[in-house]
């Protein structure tokens, strides 16, 4: 009767590590997928901020436009009314 109590645990045991090993090797894969992840919020997180710094310069030429646009109203306003 011991050995069949002793095989039925070797099997227990042998099924347990098996299922230990698929586990180990899913999280290697998860391990993998994060780092990728990780990776790829990175490359977002640069895109948004180079958005970010086209938004703010495309701001500064408008403003630098409108500046110019008022100048030359200014001075259309000034010969139209010396005519």
């Amino acid at each position: 009767m011991s050995s069949s109590l002793d095989s039925l645990i070797l099997e227990h045991l042998r099924h347990i590590r098996g299922r230990v090993d698929q586990i180990a090797d899913d999280v290697s894969e998860l391990k993998h997928r994060m780092t990728a992840l990780e990776g790829n919020m990175g490359l977002v997180k640069r895109e948004v901020a180079y958005g970010d710094e086209t938004d703010a310069r495309q701001q500064l030429t408008l403003d630098k436009l409108a500046d110019r646009l008022e100048r030359i109203e200014r001075r259309l306003e000034l010969a139209g009314g010396e005519g």
